[in-house]
């Protein structure tokens, strides 16, 4: 069985989605949508910005959703998933591809995500690092002794590999106590602030509302959502795990597990880098990675 893979935020390089653009006129047509849909043309950010203009929440996002998005109707009939998942903002991609949401509301949430996770850095300043080198236990173990500020596990990237969040001075505390645990590095990431926290409550009250508002369908196979790795079909699970998504951790780990079990051989990433199919072979050394 085949899987497809969607990125998420840190995959964006100057460039993106360029050759796509020049050589596809259907994605150049996408992509003209996308510079009408959000009132500014991003495709000149992706194609000849600055790595400054590309760290903007408001264009990151929508700029790695487009490309990987595009990538997949530029497929067309060789697009067939068995199943797909997404890395945090991966996910809405990940719905776009296998039809739960139009390309246009797609694109709309994803920007709105953007502004409301924007706003929410800037109410109070926080961050992440990479935590590599221990095993979950010990690091949720580290997370949960600290209790005068907010610091969770985030991302569980693959065995040995975990992102933590929180505000500065508890990313700060974890980092000190991971690293007298054993932790091989415990390394504060650039990022504008504390994705899949607490912190990030203020957005995902915005973001529900807008999702609430938000026409689903049935997607044409299931996907493996962050909140808890399961597959999923059903419209209103899936809107509701989304609105969770931005306060709960991705745990991409057990994804990548779950898929496996339930019959995932070859897994595809579509959107820029291949940071997933490097994460999907620690987790699973055998995969045949398209």
């Amino acid at each position: 069985m085949k899987a497809y893979v969607f990125p998420g935020q840190g995959a964006q390089f100057v460039g993106m989605g360029k050759d796509l653009y020049d050589n596809s006129p259907l994605a150049k047509e996408y992509f003209e949508k996308a510079n009408d849909i959000l009132g500014f043309r991003i495709t000149d950010l992706m194609f000849e910005g600055t790595p400054e203009d590309l760290r903007q929440t408001k264009v990151t996002q929508p700029a790695i959703f487009l490309q990987s998005v595009i990538s997949a109707i530029v497929l067309g009939d060789e697009f067939n998933p068995d199943m797909v998942a997404g890395h945090s903002l991966g996910e809405f991609s990940a719905l776009v591809a296998a039809k739960a949401l139009t390309f246009e509301d797609g694109l709309v949430l994803v920007s709105k995500r953007a502004m409301a996770m924007q706003k929410a850095c800037e109410m109070e300043e926080s961050t992440m690092a990479a935590v590599l080198g221990l095993g979950d236990e010990a690091v949720e173990e580290v997370c949960e002794s600290i209790k005068d500020c907010i610091v969770v596990p985030a991302n569980y990237n693959c065995p040995g590999q975990i992102v933590i969040s929180g505000s500065i001075e508890g990313v700060d505390k974890a980092c000190v106590l991971l690293k007298e645990k054993g932790a091989k590095r415990a390394l504060k990431l650039s990022v504008g602030g504390a994705f899949h926290s607490p912190l990030m409550q203020p957005a995902s009250e915005e973001l529900q509302a807008a999702i609430n508002a938000t026409t689903f369908s049935t997607p044409i196979c299931p996907i493996y959502q962050n909140v808890n790795a399961y597959p999923q079909t059903e419209p209103e699970a899936i809107k509701q795990n989304l609105i969770d998504q931005l306060t709960a951790p991705v745990r991409w780990t057990q994804t990548v597990k779950n898929m496996v079990t339930d019959g995932a051989a070859e897994f595809a990433e579509l959107g820029p880098g291949e940071v997933l199919k490097g994460l999907i072979k620690k987790v699973y050394p055998e995969a045949i990675l398209l």
